[in-house]
């Protein structure tokens, strides 16, 4: 009984050979519906909160020394690769993949950037947009290249004492940090080794990543403020570190492979060297 669960649940998260329109239309009704009442529930409960305004645009392109920027580019790359993957279960040629599938991230942040700039708080910006733009084309480029990602972009996070400092900027929960403290975020471009040399005997899950990152924020521009008694000194931080490409990891169920799909996104802890304007600095473990 349980084999032959597994071999349903196998055949089921195998990729069609070809067009099979029930999964097809699924995705699209599935991902219609989500992306609808993700954008419904942020304007009726996140935007509520703030007054409305005439559609605005901002420019907001030297805060958070532009890891919000990078947080878009992740975000449109993530999504994006989702969508493409999708219509690839669904058997869907690879030119609706890149079309439809690849643009997904892109087309729901835009819709989100929009709701924006209606938004006294924010506004529309067009750095946000090309960031969505960005991550996007990493994905689109690549398959158009070399028919794969060999290069993924993948995130870490590290709680910092600066979420303590500013708690209503950083946030006060666990969950709130990841999403809003940029002290903690490290974006990176992981690139598989065997890859970018297929005849060498490297291991296949073998990955080089570059990292960037910084610390010192309290607030989007100026870290002294009336409300904060203390000031940190800003600056950027690039790393160098290994990786785990969790894809190439080798396993016959198609569940794992799922699995490790999902979690490739993550940067895989390893001994890491960090460049600053202070110096170098080695971590051990580095997220």
């Amino acid at each position: 009984m349980l084999s032959f669960s597994q071999s349903k649940l196998d055949a089921f998260l195998t990729p069609s050979d070809t067009l099979n329109k029930p999964r097809r239309n699924a995705i699209i009704v599935t991902e219609a519906s989500i992306a609808g009442m993700a954008l419904i529930g942020l304007n009726q409960l996140w935007y509520s909160d703030f007054e409305r305004s005439k559609f605005q645009i901002i420019n907001d392109n030297n805060e958070w020394l532009q890891m919000d920027k990078l947080g878009h580019v992740f975000t449109s790359y993530q999504m994006g690769k989702l969508g493409a993957q999708l219509l690839n279960w669904s058997g869907d040629s690879k030119k609706n993949q890149l079309i439809y599938g690849a643009t997904l991230g892109f087309t729901f942040l835009t819709a989100v950037e929009i709701l924006d700039g209606y938004s006294s708080e924010w506004g529309f910006s067009w750095g946000d947009i090309l960031a969505n733009g960005t991550g996007t084309g990493l994905y689109v480029g690549q398959e158009l290249l070399w028919k794969e990602q060999r290069i993924a972009l993948k995130y870490g996070f590290h709680q910092t004492q600066y979420a303590e400092q500013r708690p209503d900027k950083l946030g006060e929960s666990f969950l709130e940090q990841v999403l809003k403290d940029y002290n903690g975020q490290t974006y990176w471009l992981s690139a598989n080794l065997h890859d970018f040399f297929k005849e060498s005997k490297i291991p296949k899950w073998l990955n080089i990543a570059v990292g960037y990152g910084a610390e010192g924020m309290l607030t989007a521009v100026n870290d002294v403020d009336s409300q904060v008694l203390t000031s940190n000194e800003r600056y950027r931080q690039y790393f160098l570190s290994f990786d785990v490409n969790l894809n190439n990891i080798n396993t016959n169920s198609k569940l794992l492979k799922s699995i490790f799909s999902v979690f490739n996104m993550i940067k895989i802890p390893f001994p890491t060297v960090e460049f600053n304007k202070k110096g170098a600095v080695f971590h051990l473990f580095y997220i």
